[in-house]
């Protein structure tokens, strides 16, 4: 009977999991911006470090300092520009190292030469043939952006498993057919992860590009914005960076999703 009554009640489930997970993730940001706030109030000068609030009181003012919002703007086409050739060069490069045994021989020593380069040491290079203008800084994002592409997804494609390549060779499948059922499956997951550190990297080349050369984009206002010792507004700026890494960060992601759907279909 006792056992019966204890059936009968009901019985409270826990939060779902992607609940508990939100919930983890904004009690630890809520704890990283008090210790940033408190930090930065007591600990730190003014001059080089702001705390949230005051960054958030001078987001507005920073989005209407002159040639900011334009400077976003140019900044995000020249980033996405930037992706979007290291997608193109680092996808057929990719797969022709991972797919063939001749090419991975050839090609892979050439690209480890090139990956091993500092690239800093290449800016100058690329002043000197494209001037100081957009292509400078998009050139030198897929200097930093493409080689994760290459080798991420060359990498996965070289070690799908070759029983199941064989097994669709029995079988009759086409060469297309191996890669579309096969290779292509095993290799979205990586190909992905590659984008998105490929996402940084252009981030990284672009930023670094308009540092030293630009008289435009974010990095020419951040530097700026450093050294006038306007922190609040640095600090604004940096957070809509952030901002605009997550945004793209979250379409790669349900970019991931809807490939990996279309891969299971």
């Amino acid at each position: 009977m006792a056992a019966a009554a204890t059936s009968a009640l009901p019985v409270r489930e826990g939060p779902a999991r992607p609940v508990r997970l939100l919930r983890g993730r904004v009690v630890v940001i809520l704890v990283l911006l008090a210790v940033w706030e408190i930090g930065a109030r007591f600990f730190v000068s003014p001059h080089f470090a702001s705390p949230p609030s005051e960054m958030l009181l001078a987001l507005p003012s920073m989005l209407a300092t002159k040639g900011v919002p334009a400077a976003l703007a140019l900044s995000f086409g020249e980033l996405v520009a930037a992706f979007a050739v290291s997608v193109a060069i680092g996808l057929p490069l990719g797969l022709l190292i991972g797919l063939s045994g001749a090419s991975r021989r050839t090609l892979l020593p050439i690209v480890f030469l090139l990956y091993a380069i500092p690239q800093i040491t290449v800016l100058p290079l690329i002043i000197m043939l494209s001037g100081i203008g957009p292509a400078a800084k998009i050139v030198f994002g897929v200097t930093h952006a493409v080689f994760p592409i290459i080798f991420t997804l060359a990498a996965s494609v070289g070690e799908v498993d070759r029983t199941l390549v064989k097994f669709a060779r029995i079988t009759g499948a086409s060469s297309w057919q191996v890669f579309r059922y096969v290779t292509f499956p095993y290799a979205v997951p990586s190909f992905f992860n590659g984008m998105r550190l490929a996402m940084v990297g252009a981030i990284l080349g672009v930023l670094l590009a308009e540092l030293y050369v630009s008289s435009a984009g974010i990095g020419f206002y951040t530097r700026l914005f450093a050294d006038s010792f306007q922190t609040p507004k640095l600090f604004a700026l940096v957070f809509v960076l952030a901002a605009m890494a997550v945004v793209l960060n979250e379409i790669m992601r349900r970019a991931e999703i809807r490939f990996s759907r279309w891969r299971n279909g």
